[in-house]
Protein backbone atom coordinates (compact mmCIF):
# COMPACT_ATOMS: atom_id res chain seq x y z
CA UNK A 1 0.00 0.00 0.00
CA UNK A 2 1.28 3.16 -0.56
CA UNK A 3 1.50 6.01 1.80
CA UNK A 4 0.51 9.15 0.81
CA UNK A 5 3.06 12.12 1.57
CA UNK A 6 2.88 13.88 4.67
CA UNK A 7 2.41 17.75 3.73
CA UNK A 8 3.28 20.72 5.35
CA UNK A 9 1.14 23.93 4.77
CA UNK A 10 2.50 27.61 5.78
CA UNK A 11 2.78 31.51 5.21
CA UNK A 12 4.81 32.64 2.68
CA UNK A 13 8.08 33.58 2.91
CA UNK A 14 10.20 36.33 1.45
CA UNK A 15 12.62 33.39 0.39
CA UNK A 16 9.83 31.05 -1.35
CA UNK A 17 9.10 33.75 -3.89
CA UNK A 18 11.17 32.07 -6.35
CA UNK A 19 10.30 28.56 -5.46
CA UNK A 20 6.12 30.09 -6.06
CA UNK A 21 7.14 31.26 -9.07
CA UNK A 22 8.31 27.80 -10.27
CA UNK A 23 5.14 26.16 -9.15
CA UNK A 24 2.82 28.53 -10.91
CA UNK A 25 4.95 28.81 -13.87
CA UNK A 26 5.38 25.02 -14.19
CA UNK A 27 1.41 24.34 -13.29
CA UNK A 28 -0.32 26.18 -15.88
CA UNK A 29 0.46 26.43 -19.42
CA UNK A 30 1.65 30.45 -19.81
CA UNK A 31 3.44 32.35 -17.19
CA UNK A 32 0.40 34.47 -16.71
CA UNK A 33 -0.27 32.67 -13.65
CA UNK A 34 2.93 33.49 -12.35
CA UNK A 35 2.86 37.04 -13.43
CA UNK A 36 -0.62 37.47 -11.30
CA UNK A 37 1.22 36.58 -8.53
CA UNK A 38 4.07 38.45 -8.44
CA UNK A 39 1.82 41.82 -9.75
CA UNK A 40 -0.36 41.17 -6.67
CA UNK A 41 2.50 41.51 -4.06
CA UNK A 42 2.21 45.07 -5.04
CA UNK A 43 -1.20 45.36 -5.12
CA UNK A 44 -3.20 46.77 -1.97
CA UNK A 45 -5.29 43.72 -2.62
CA UNK A 46 -2.62 41.72 -0.95
CA UNK A 47 -2.80 40.43 2.04
CA UNK A 48 0.03 39.22 4.56
CA UNK A 49 -0.35 35.72 5.51
CA UNK A 50 -2.96 34.67 2.85
CA UNK A 51 -0.28 33.11 0.63
CA UNK A 52 0.47 29.77 1.30
CA UNK A 53 2.75 26.97 0.39
CA UNK A 54 2.45 23.35 0.74
CA UNK A 55 6.18 21.55 1.25
CA UNK A 56 7.35 18.63 1.15
CA UNK A 57 8.73 16.77 4.36
CA UNK A 58 12.22 18.08 3.26
CA UNK A 59 11.05 21.48 2.66
CA UNK A 60 10.40 21.95 -1.18
CA UNK A 61 7.62 24.29 -2.22
CA UNK A 62 5.55 21.78 -4.50
CA UNK A 63 1.97 23.95 -4.04
CA UNK A 64 0.76 27.45 -3.54
CA UNK A 65 -2.90 28.85 -2.94
CA UNK A 66 -3.54 32.61 -3.19
CA UNK A 67 -6.43 34.74 -1.31
CA UNK A 68 -6.47 38.33 -1.91
CA UNK A 69 -9.27 41.51 -1.53
CA UNK A 70 -12.29 41.45 -3.72
CA UNK A 71 -15.72 43.11 -3.63
CA UNK A 72 -18.87 41.47 -4.36
CA UNK A 73 -21.03 44.31 -4.97
CA UNK A 74 -19.71 46.89 -2.36
CA UNK A 75 -18.67 43.96 0.11
CA UNK A 76 -15.20 42.73 1.16
CA UNK A 77 -14.40 39.15 0.04
CA UNK A 78 -11.42 37.05 -0.89
CA UNK A 79 -10.50 35.60 -4.60
CA UNK A 80 -9.26 32.23 -4.38
CA UNK A 81 -6.59 32.53 -7.46
CA UNK A 82 -4.16 31.21 -8.80
CA UNK A 83 -4.16 27.58 -7.14
CA UNK A 84 -1.01 25.79 -8.10
CA UNK A 85 0.62 22.49 -7.52
CA UNK A 86 4.10 21.03 -9.40
CA UNK A 87 2.66 18.48 -12.12
CA UNK A 88 4.57 15.59 -11.01
CA UNK A 89 2.83 16.40 -7.43
CA UNK A 90 -0.85 16.45 -8.70
CA UNK A 91 -3.46 14.19 -7.04
CA UNK A 92 -1.56 13.52 -3.73
CA UNK A 93 -3.59 15.80 -1.31
CA UNK A 94 -0.71 18.72 -2.14
CA UNK A 95 -3.44 21.03 -3.00
CA UNK A 96 -6.03 20.02 -1.26
CA UNK A 97 -3.94 20.92 2.15
CA UNK A 98 -3.29 24.02 0.83
CA UNK A 99 -6.35 25.59 0.31
CA UNK A 100 -7.59 23.97 3.11
CA UNK A 101 -4.87 26.05 5.26
CA UNK A 102 -5.37 29.39 3.13
CA UNK A 103 -8.89 28.75 4.23
CA UNK A 104 -8.44 28.20 7.63
CA UNK A 105 -6.43 31.36 7.95
CA UNK A 106 -8.65 33.25 6.24
CA UNK A 107 -11.42 31.96 8.46
CA UNK A 108 -8.81 32.64 11.84
CA UNK A 109 -8.19 36.87 9.97
CA UNK A 110 -11.81 37.21 10.31
CA UNK A 111 -12.89 37.12 6.56
CA UNK A 112 -16.38 36.09 5.56
CA UNK A 113 -16.52 35.12 2.01
CA UNK A 114 -14.31 33.61 -0.51
CA UNK A 115 -14.59 33.15 -4.30
CA UNK A 116 -12.80 31.42 -7.37
CA UNK A 117 -13.37 30.86 -10.69
CA UNK A 118 -12.28 27.34 -10.92
CA UNK A 119 -13.04 23.52 -11.65
CA UNK A 120 -16.88 22.56 -10.06
CA UNK A 121 -15.73 19.27 -9.81
CA UNK A 122 -13.04 20.21 -7.00
CA UNK A 123 -13.82 22.93 -4.82
CA UNK A 124 -17.26 21.69 -3.44
CA UNK A 125 -15.10 19.37 -1.58
CA UNK A 126 -14.23 22.69 0.21
CA UNK A 127 -17.79 23.75 1.19
CA UNK A 128 -17.46 26.06 -1.92
CA UNK A 129 -21.18 26.20 -3.98
CA UNK A 130 -22.36 27.71 -7.23
CA UNK A 131 -22.14 31.12 -6.99
CA UNK A 132 -25.28 32.23 -9.16
CA UNK A 133 -27.49 30.70 -6.06
CA UNK A 134 -26.61 33.57 -4.01
CA UNK A 135 -26.96 35.81 -6.76
CA UNK A 136 -23.00 36.56 -6.92
CA UNK A 137 -22.01 36.85 -10.57
CA UNK A 138 -19.27 38.36 -13.43
CA UNK A 139 -18.57 41.01 -15.76
CA UNK A 140 -17.47 38.30 -18.40
CA UNK A 141 -19.61 35.39 -19.49
CA UNK A 142 -17.96 32.18 -17.91
CA UNK A 143 -20.06 28.67 -17.49
CA UNK A 144 -22.45 29.06 -14.31
CA UNK A 145 -20.85 26.13 -12.58
CA UNK A 146 -16.97 27.57 -12.42
CA UNK A 147 -18.11 30.47 -10.14
CA UNK A 148 -17.90 29.31 -6.84
CA UNK A 149 -18.43 31.13 -3.91
CA UNK A 150 -18.05 29.92 0.08
CA UNK A 151 -19.10 32.00 3.08
CA UNK A 152 -16.79 31.36 5.98
CA UNK A 153 -19.11 32.39 8.79
CA UNK A 154 -22.54 30.16 9.32
CA UNK A 155 -23.85 33.35 10.39
CA UNK A 156 -23.55 35.06 7.42
CA UNK A 157 -24.82 34.40 4.05
CA UNK A 158 -23.26 35.06 1.00
CA UNK A 159 -23.90 38.79 -0.65
CA UNK A 160 -25.30 38.95 -3.97
CA UNK A 161 -23.75 41.34 -6.54
CA UNK A 162 -20.72 41.50 -9.38
CA UNK A 163 -17.46 40.19 -8.12
CA UNK A 164 -15.31 43.49 -7.74
CA UNK A 165 -11.27 41.62 -9.11
CA UNK A 166 -8.14 43.54 -8.05
CA UNK A 167 -6.86 45.50 -10.96
CA UNK A 168 -4.31 43.03 -11.94
CA UNK A 169 -6.82 40.47 -12.65
CA UNK A 170 -8.06 42.09 -15.73
CA UNK A 171 -11.58 41.83 -14.80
Amino acid sequence: MNKRPRWITRTERPTDVTAIRDVNTAAFETSDEADLVDTLRQDPAWIDGLSMVTTSEAGTVVGHALLTRCYIGDIAALCLAPCAVLPEYQRTGAGSAVIRAVIQAARDCGEDFIVVLGHPEYYPRFGFERASIHGIELTIDVPDDALLALSLNKEKRLPAGVVRYAAPFGI
